[in-house]
């Protein structure tokens, strides 16, 4: 379907695209800082929407972007995770049913509405009211469209984020990845673990057999997405290794790396974060990754990446 744009200051732009016979994936270019993908299924009583968006101008847009497709109302809004990029227009879904990983609640409850402040650049974020889920689940919840069938899964182990859930539709082969994958985007892991999210990869995503893949950000792709992410991260894995054992911090180890063809991916500067969180990775056992870590230190020493300027967000 054809993209959608604003005329007013802060252009908004997206497209729906039907990968299958009522599944719709809504894509936000250009997939970077709050800028997010969604979907929805579409059936004849009620519609399943898959994340919201992180500004209420934003997630309003997703709204009537359903409503230009189907008049039935959403019923259930599936949250794959805890970030306010696919959670902070949860408010406008009124009626809706939020679902997430058990996780989720309480991650989201902490982390709280996004707001500016000095590690981006000011964004809009209009009237939003936190709405956690209330419906919650451990491993595996079925979902119905019809007579589809699109099964919740964890991820089961911190990946992206302690709380990774995907929405998979076996019947059709498709795969709502959540942020567990990026297309033209740098993954980011500080909130999970950089070597869980290549178990997660290898062990959990890869054996779906997914053939259409709706990542977190980014264009529609299909499964060779799962081995462009996993090539990424097992550079920070390898980079973290001998960065620390050379005893260097972070970012002074970014700082001189070489990203080679990743350095095209959009924000960059995530490779301080992620190489923070992979130190921690290397410094516990397998069981405890995903813990506590020095998030305003890490996000401080991106900002130093950067140049000392805040980081881009264009939501």
């Amino acid at each position: 379907m054809s993209v959608h744009l604003r005329s007013d200051e802060a252009p908004v732009r997206f497209s729906v695209q039907e990968v299958s016979d009522g599944v719709f994936a809504y894509v936000q270019p250009d997939g970077s800082w709050m800028i997010n993908n969604t979907g929805f299924l579409v059936g004849r009583d009620g519609v399943s929407a898959i994340d919201a968006s992180s500004t209420e101008r934003r997630t309003r847009d997703l709204l009537g972007a359903i409503r230009g497709i189907t008049a039935a109302p959403v019923r259930t809004l599936v949250n794959t995770h805890h970030h306010p990029d696919h959670t902070a227009g949860n408010g406008l879904f009124t009626g809706a049913t939020i679902v997430a990983h058990e996780n989720a609640r309480e991650e989201m409850r902490a982390l709280g509405l996004p707001h500016n402040g000095s590690i981006w650049t000011e964004v809009d974020y209009g009237r939003l009211e936190l709405a956690l889920p209330f419906l919650t689940f451990a491993e595996r919840l079925p979902l119905w469209s019809d007579e589809l069938r699109c099964d919740l899964l964890y991820a089961g182990g911190p990946a992206h984020t302690t709380n990774d859930v995907v929405a998979w539709l076996p019947e059709r082969s498709v795969l709502f990845a959540g942020d567990l994958l990026f297309n033209g985007g740098t993954p980011f892991l500080l909130s999970g673990s950089v070597l869980g999210a290549i178990d997660v990869l290898e062990h959990f995503v890869r054996p779906l057999g997914a053939q259409t893949i709706v990542p977190g950000h980014g264009p529609v792709a299909g499964p060779e997405l799962i081995d462009e992410v996993l090539g990424y991260l097992r550079f920070v894995r390898d980079t973290a290794t001998d960065g620390r054992a050379s005893g260097v911090s972070p970012l002074e180890l970014a700082r001189g790396t070489d990203l080679g063809r990743y350095a095209e991916w959009s924000d960059p500067e995530r490779i301080v974060g992620n190489l923070h969180r992979a130190y921690a990775d290397l410094a516990v056992p397998a069981g405890e990754r995903g813990g506590p870590i020095d998030f305003p230190g890490a996000l401080g020493d991106m900002v130093a990446f950067n140049g000392g300027r805040p980081l881009t967000c264009r939501a």
